[in-house]
């Protein structure tokens, strides 16, 4: 069993940070990578990326959104109860090496996932412009961990509640107009991931990306993961999570990544009645 040792909740209580002790993974997970989380006997294994790990204190740190039965049942856990199972490190890590000046782009909860990122581009020295949204001021997270792990922090809100109003692309436009970017990292929803490929691509600018799509085991052996990057199958699992932002098939990736939407509604609806 994996003890929850923190539990927070951030952006109007629909955006859940657990800590979880988990003393192995913590001494050899690196950025980048995930773990696999189950609940209980009859629960979803769900593929998270760590927003943090403390080899010191034996933990790792998730953070995610509810959008579903299996991310209620992780909501439903309090501190000091227990995951049944959690697996990793899993996936490669992050490379990480000292490009110059680079920009850092995360929508949602995948701020949680860029901000380990962002933090050792920043100790491999370089400069690190960080862009992050949220739809409104209320759903922004982890906004000073960013500010530290940043060279220039730059928020935007769909709303204008904070920061920007617009979206995050209108940001990265602005930067890759006035700055000389060698790298970038994009990390999100879909179809920001998607937007922000698009306009480093017409600046020539190398843009990595991490993918989330369904998973199962988290090895490479059922295949459940498969992306298409470059005209090529790849597993997520085992390849990624990240990959090239300028040949991931992004629209085959949200087709996949819809397939069980309905049933996943269903089930959401009957565990809330059933509880409520």
């Amino acid at each position: 069993m994996f003890n929850i040792v923190r539990r927070e909740e951030m952006a109007r209580g629909t955006v859940i940070l657990n800590e979880i002790e988990a003393p192995l993974i913590a001494r050899k997970a690196q950025p980048g990578q995930f773990i696999i989380l189950k609940a209980s006997e009859k629960g979803e294994r769900i593929p998270l990326t760590m927003a943090e790990t403390d080899p010191e204190k034996g933990t790792v740190t998730v953070i995610y959104m509810v959008v579903g039965k299996s991310t209620a049942l992780f909501r439903d856990l309090r501190q000091g109860q227990a995951y049944q199972d959690v697996i990793g490190p899993l996936g490669r890590p992050t490379h990480i090496e000292n490009w110059g000046k680079v920009l850092c782009v995360g929508g949602g909860t995948g701020v949680a996932v860029l901000h380990p990122i962002a933090r050792a581009l920043k100790a491999a020295g370089n400069h690190v412009i960080c862009v992050i949204g949220a739809r409104t001021r209320e759903l922004l997270i982890l906004e000073e961990k960013m500010r530290a792990a940043s060279n220039d922090l730059r928020i935007c809100t769909d709303d204008g509640s904070c920061g920007h109003h617009g979206f995050v692309t209108d940001v990265v436009k602005t930067v890759l107009a006035g700055e000389p970017i060698a790298q970038a990292v994009a990390i999100g929803p879909v179809p920001m991931m998607k937007a922000v490929s698009t306009v480093t691509r017409e600046h020539g600018v190398p843009t990595m990306v991490s993918l989330n799509p369904i998973m199962i085991d988290g090895t490479g052996m059922c295949g459940g993961c498969r992306v298409s990057v470059g005209g090529e199958t790849k597993f997520a699992c085992v390849d990624g999570p990240e990959f090239d932002g300028h040949l991931v098939d992004y629209d085959e990736l949200m087709l996949r990544l819809r397939a069980y939407c309905e049933d996943e509604k269903n089930c959401f609806e009957d565990y809330c009645r059933l509880v409520s």
